[in-house]
């Protein structure tokens, strides 16, 4: 253990132990399920999670420091909004890197020769164990898109300013986690000399719960 992980006192160490679970319900691509954990006062709560498959999403600069962008509907919130090239990972052995160039060419039609990895973004770790794995990708080059269905062919691409891109992610006119995370990272190793992960470093919150349950 390192960083401020290392520092806690051995009482902040409490092993939240569950001693039962449920599901709720199993669906394609996530399954909820309810947990019943012991808290460090010696009693229980009831912990509701949803498992996902994981995703990556991807930073795609061009060599004028443009950022690939993405304008799509997500139905939660009902309406379209920006972000990055992304999507989810087909099995639970999935190189997080293939995963990565295959969604770059669906969605946008490109591919790139240079790959790393910028930030690992856990979405809403209070309630789901979903964590995007976000790359930094450069040198581009334009392919035939793969469309695999109506919602990727609905989809409108732009290219945008780095520095235009985070500032609207800092304005909230991007509020996909993936994005403003990747978009920010991507800004500091642009103007700040931040230096990006190795594209095989380890992925320790990779989701494995629910791509292993029919494993």
């Amino acid at each position: 253990m390192s960083g401020l992980d290392g520092e806690l006192d051995e009482e902040q160490r409490h092993r939240f132990e569950v001693v039962s679970t449920k599901d709720a319900y199993v669906g394609r691509i996530l399954a909820l399920r309810v947990d019943e954990v012991v808290m460090p006062g010696g009693g229980q709560a009831r912990r509701e999670v949803v498992e996902h498959q994981g995703a990556v999403a991807i930073a795609a600069l061009d060599e004028d420091d443009n950022v690939v962008l993405i304008h799509q509907y997500r139905h939660p919130l009902g309406r379209r909004i920006w972000e990055l090239p992304a999507g989810l990972l087909d099995h639970a052995d999935e190189d997080p890197l293939v995963a990565a160039k295959r969604e770059l060419v669906e969605e946008v039609g490109l591919t790139a020769e240079r790959w790393s990895v910028l930030v690992d973004v856990a979405a809403s770790p209070g309630f789901t164990d979903e964590v995007v794995r976000v790359f930094l990708a450069t040198g581009l080059s334009t392919v035939d898109r793969i469309m695999e269905g109506d919602e990727e062919a609905d989809i409108v691409a732009r290219r945008v300013p780095l520095a235009e891109a985070a500032r609207m992610a800092l304005a909230g006119e991007i509020v996909n986690g993936a994005a403003v995370g990747g978009v920010l990272a991507a800004q500091a190793v642009r103007t700040r000399n931040a230096q990006p992960r190795p594209v095989d470093a380890p992925w320790q919150d990779l989701p494995t719960r629910f791509p292993n349950r029919d494993a």
